[in-house]
């Protein structure tokens, strides 16, 4: 009976040893049927019409209570001033309430400021989010289209130009864009 089992497992084990030796050559094979490609997600990211869009949205929805902390800022160097230049003239009274004016309007900038950025900081996540999002379909829909098997991005030490697609995924993007639009 011993004999039987341990004649199973030679058998078995040969068949895995000739697998694994078989593998090398194997594995060279479908590795040259493969078609990779390589995608720069920080280049895409730089370059996308998409994200340039964006970064104006943001501007544009955050400048005003930029254009207000800056308009409080100069409010409180315009008390300063006036601080600095009646302080011989104030009384003790004066002069302790316009420092307190100044406290106040210094806290109320500081306040003002992290809900500022704040803010902007989720804002500008969501809309990368989203970005990231858009390249990710791009790219799929794009390998599926040009029949690669394997695209990659983060991570990679080196990809030369013959696998690198990060300026056909930008053209697309840019083509998408344009679509959306209506620029030509």
């Amino acid at each position: 009976m011993k004999q039987k089992a341990s004649g199973r497992g030679a058998r078995h084990l040969l068949a895995a040893l000739s697998l694994l030796l078989a593998s090398p050559f194997a594995l060279a094979q479908v590795s040259a049927d493969l078609n990779i490609g390589y995608v720069n997600p920080g280049r895409v990211s730089d370059e996308a019409p998409q994200a340039d869009a964006a970064r104006q949205r943001l501007q544009e929805e955050f400048a005003p209570r930029d254009e207000e902390i800056v308009a409080m800022q100069e409010e409180l160097r315009g008390l300063e001033d006036q601080l600095a230049e009646q302080r011989m003239r104030l009384d003790t009274e004066a002069e302790q309430e316009l420092q307190r004016q100044i406290v106040n309007q210094r806290r109320q900038i500081q306040r003002q400021q992290e809900a500022f950025r704040e803010d902007f900081n989720l804002r500008r996540n969501e809309a990368l989010g989203d970005l990231q999002q858009r390249i990710l379909r791009v790219v799929e829909t794009f390998a599926m289209e040009q029949g690669y098997d394997l695209v990659v991005s983060d991570g990679v030490v080196f990809a030369s130009d013959a696998v690198n697609i990060t300026d056909r995924i930008i053209e697309r993007l840019e083509r998408q864009y344009e679509q959306r639009n209506g620029t030509q």
